[in-house]
């Protein structure tokens, strides 16, 4: 296997900062027989390996299998931008749903942001947690949407770390002249993933969960009470099984893969930014209006990673770097010929309302994934949830099941050229 510095992801392109500075990276076994246990579970990001550890500890069976190394899909390489609530503002979940409803999530998602940080301290995980986040407008039409969406938070859902920046707080704190207003959240913050990943396998493991990598599912029946999961190394027999693929779902499970659809993410590292220190000298995360959300902050060392460019294909850029540089440029100027010392990309698993996938897709089976690029938070929350469901001891995770999550139109030929035509017009209209 190629060392820490050179292992390349074969589910996702380029070498990661993440993986540049995540320390020591263990490697698991793969499955080297049939096993049978209370619980199997494939997938071995955030909700699977959550999941294993919150079962294992209780004294559940389990048995979790990855295709590939842990931290190789989304929740090693992701923006590390923790948020606050849904993927949704709560006013407008509040539209669709209902206050009540829409008040739950919130307070799930709250929950969510509690059990990370606490998860990662009593475990001596050290994510590099940094506070705050800004939410910025990329139009000034916005302006009302962001002043209502702070006062909202406090007076109607609790939440009292939301404020408003002006057209001045904003350009000051973002170090650009680029975004019209903002809302700043000193209630969250952002991480570095792949070393809450790699601490999570290791308490998994150390809880007595038998996790195994490089071992892919490649089919999932139910007959007669029992799961079995096949493997070109063994296969799995269990009481229940738990999905959770997210992006990489393929053709495993019909019924996730026509619900949770992949778009590839890209994000780009520059070199340190120790001449620019107008660019975000509070530290904070940055998310903007965009229906193609960008993403970035300053970590580590000062430099700045950066993400935003979505591509609607499982094609990849021949050069992610000089994609990143652009818009990174839109945004900074004085940036534009910045080094790019680390560029990345991968699968982001979405859903058609943006809202979480969590079904029983066939009995004793469940499948979670969906998160649509809100998923640090609520990832490793619903595997937990779902180690409740199975102990007996939670019903929450009936929130998410509860939701109207339809298909993508269309058939398995059809759906990813509609979706690429429908995101294509959203990320039009951000233009305009």
């Amino acid at each position: 296997m190629a060392s820490q510095e050179t292992w390349q992801s074969p589910i996702a392109p380029g070498l990661s900062w993440y993986q540049a500075t995540v320390g020591e990276r263990p490697t698991y076994p793969a499955l080297d027989g049939s096993r049978t246990s209370h619980v199997a579970i494939i997938g071995g990001g955030y909700t699977g390996l959550q999941a294993a550890y919150n079962l294992a500890k209780s004294g559940v069976s389990v048995v979790l299998i990855d295709a590939c190394r842990f931290g190789d899909g989304a929740s090693g390489r992701n923006g590390g931008q923790l948020g606050t609530g849904q993927r949704w503002w709560p006013e407008e979940l509040e539209e669709k749903i209902g206050y009540e409803r829409s008040k739950a999530l919130f307070d799930l998602a709250e929950a969510a942001k509690r059990h990370l940080i606490d998860f990662a301290r009593e475990h001596q995980i050290e994510i590099d947690y940094v506070p705050g986040q800004l939410n910025v407008a990329h139009k000034a039409s916005y302006k009302r949407d962001y002043y209502e969406n702070a006062e909202i938070a406090a007076l109607r859902y609790g939440y009292p770390h939301l404020s408003f920046m002006d057209e001045k707080e904003t350009q000051e704190r973002l170090g650009s002249k680029r975004f019209h207003c903002g809302v700043r959240d000193v209630g969250t913050g952002h991480i570095h993933p792949l070393k809450l990943l790699v601490g999570l396998a290791r308490v998994a493991a150390n809880a007595g969960a038998e996790i195994f990598e490089m071992t892919k599912a490649t089919a999932i029946r139910q007959s007669g009470g029992k799961v079995t999961i096949e493997t070109e190394r063994g296969t799995i027999t269990a009481e229940r099984a738990l999905i959770a693929c997210n992006g990489h779902i393929g053709d495993l499970e019909p019924i996730t893969a026509s619900h949770v659809m992949p778009i590839r993410s890209f994000i780009g590292a520059t070199a340190p930014l120790d001449g620019y220190p107008d660019v975000l000298p509070g530290g904070e995360a940055v998310a903007d209006s965009r229906f193609v959300v960008r993403y970035f902050r300053k970590f580590g060392d000062g430099r700045l990673l950066f993400g935003g460019r979505e591509a609607y294909t499982s094609d990849n850029p021949r050069d992610i770097s000089e994609h990143i540089r652009r818009q990174i440029a839109e945004i900074y100027p004085d940036l534009k010929n910045i080094e790019i010392t680390h560029a990345w990309g991968g699968s982001v698993g979405i859903t058609l309302p943006r809202q979480p996938f969590v079904r029983e897709v066939m009995p004793g089976v469940i499948s979670i994934g969906g998160y649509s690029g809100h998923g640090v938070m609520l990832s490793n929350y619903c595997g937990k949830l779902y180690a409740e469901t199975v102990l007996g001891k939670s019903g929450d995770l009936d929130l998410f099941t509860s939701l109207d999550i339809p298909a993508f139109p269309g058939g398995a030929r059809i759906r990813a050229p509609l979706l690429f035509l429908a995101l294509s017009w959203f990320a039009l209209r951000d233009k305009f």
